[in-house]
């Protein structure tokens, strides 16, 4: 394959190095599984100083990252509001505590729902509006749930939730990354991914300080949920579309009809893109397994086997998602150095050889084990968002990426029931104060990530990879099909490009309106 993409220079178009060719070449299956070795070699990039790579982002870039990164973490925050309350929902609705995480498990089966309608909005109308509405779902969701009076209220509401919450991911990915300077890619991916760990941790502590505190019991702790949307929807409707958008929308114009180059733009993209999408899903499903696997009974297993006490467990856990954090941002940055497969693999091998401690450790020791761990696992999970973004067709990024990542999510809902079902074949001696059952969880985990582990391996061996892929319309081979013609700076219009169509003089405002 040839090893090159496209990059603008000083006006002119040359050939850059890249990990895999952005045009579609035709290849057998022996040629492509030829290429995963030698693809895999690092292309040792520059490694510039971070603070230099942070600072590439003007003012609205950065805001563009801080608006994506906040609703994020406060998308992660009103998702373990449930995981933090489960004791108390299970009283006020007189339910078993399983039946209370049902609302967990309904979130993640709606997510892939949300991530779908939430998509194509996106990637037809914009990212700011669907955005828009996706928090003020938040508000309205999170105040229901906090004046639910009944069981089956309770769990309409987190359906419904799950809707919300599975639309925000990729438009989040889109807003932060669309416009980010090329160098500074890997960084803000990993920054951006963390907002999920930076969430709990906030959830954590506003439990605290919120559920029992007053006569409402856990209801605050779910109205006060609702009061930070208001002020990232205010941010948001501060802040016009990415460039890359509106550079694709006066494209979608010049055709005459917006939703009908839309509609081809789909066409083109599932014909020649069904097997990376595939790919993706399947992709996202190891790494869902990965951070599920790791984390969903991991304080269940502190407790349960090794009698940890409440702050014991919860201190284990903060130092945990700082490890998360860490990595991520670490891994992010590394990716742009050693590349997104590479970078992927030699963590997760890491984090494989981490499992023994971080799960057959009982003393305070562990702490230790579980940063780390952390580490490696968020660190893998920091490549993404960018990972995603690069291999998915431009037209539909906010769709491609937030969906296969929700369809990962769904494939990988019952981690934890799986974990805990085979735990228990796994009995321990009774405990010696309370009488209560115990199970080896901790073989349990160690085994199930061993082997999920071995999965995203493999499986990120054998995927492509584009990176430093431009976002630029110029280099989007789908489009230029479906137009028939060069677009965006290398198009040759006529005048000063103006547009035929019913759509075309109030779409030209809007954009006009919106680059303003």
């Amino acid at each position: 394959m040839a090893d090159t993409h496209h990059a603008e220079k000083n006006g002119s178009l040359e050939e850059q190095p890249t990990v895999e060719s952005q045009r579609e070449v035709a290849v057998s299956p022996g040629e492509y599984l030829a290429t995963r070795a030698t693809t895999l070699k690092p292309p040792m990039n520059h490694a510039p100083n971070p603070f230099k790579l942070l600072a590439m982002l003007n003012r609205k870039q950065w805001a563009f990252f801080g608006v994506a990164f906040i609703a994020w973490s406060w998308d992660a925050f009103d998702f373990f509001t449930v995981s933090l309350t489960v004791e108390q929902l299970a009283e006020e609705f007189d339910k078993t505590k399983t039946d209370i995480t049902w609302g967990i498990t309904l979130v993640l089966m709606f997510r892939s729902v949300g991530s779908i309608i939430f998509g194509i909005a996106a990637d037809r109308y914009g990212r700011k509006w669907p955005f828009v509405v996706n928090n003020i779902l938040f508000i309205i969701l999170e105040l229901g749930t906090g004046f639910c009076n009944t069981y089956g209220q309770f769990l309409a509401c987190r359906a419904l939730f799950g809707v919300a919450m599975g639309g925000l991911y990729g438009n989040a990915a889109a807003t932060a990354l669309e416009d980010c300077p090329e160098a500074a890619r890997g960084i803000i991916s990993g920054m951006l991914q963390q907002g999920y760990a930076f969430g709990y941790l906030l959830a954590v502590v506003f439990a605290r300080a919120l559920v029992d505190t007053t006569s409402h019991g856990w209801r605050p702790f779910y109205w006060f949920g609702a009061c930070p949307p208001v002020l990232i929807i205010a941010f948001r409707l501060m802040l016009p579309e990415t460039d890359a958008f509106i550079a694709r929308q006066k494209e979608r114009v010049a055709m005459g009809s917006i939703t009908g180059t839309f509609m081809k733009e789909g066409k083109v993209a599932l014909k020649k893109h069904w097997l990376l999408l595939t790919y993706m899903v399947l992709l996202m499903a190891g790494f869902n397994f990965m951070s599920h696997g790791s984390q969903d009974l991991y304080p269940t297993m502190l407790s349960n086997q090794y009698n940890y006490s409440p702050n014991a467990v919860t201190v284990t856990q903060v130092v945990a998602n700082l490890g998360a954090i860490t990595g991520g941002t670490t891994i992010g940055y590394c990716s742009q150095i050693f590349g997104r497969r590479f970078s992927i693999i030699i963590i997760s091998v890491i984090g494989g050889a981490l499992l023994y401690p971080y799960t057959f450790v009982s003393s305070s020791a562990v702490n230790a084990a579980a940063f780390f761990e952390q580490f490696c696992v968020q660190g893998a999970w920091g490549v993404i968002p960018i990972h995603l973004m690069e291999l998915s067709p431009g037209a539909f990024r906010t769709f491609v990426v937030g969906t296969s990542y929700q369809l990962g999510n769904l494939v990988s809902s019952a981690s934890s029931t799986i974990e805990s079902t085979i735990g228990e074949r796994f009995p321990l001696p009774p405990n010696p104060k309370t009488g209560a059952s115990r199970y080896e969880y901790g073989r349990v985990i160690c085994i199930f990530m061993g082997a999920v582990y071995a999965y995203v391996i493999v499986l990120t061996f054998l995927g492509p990879e584009y990176l430093q892929r431009s976002f630029a319309i110029e280099h989007d081979d789908d489009l230029r099909e479906v137009t028939g013609r060069p677009v965006g700076a290398n198009a040759v219009v006529g005048g000063h490009g103006d547009v035929n169509g019913k759509e075309s003089e109030e779409e030209a405002n809007r954009i006009e309106k919106a680059e303003a």
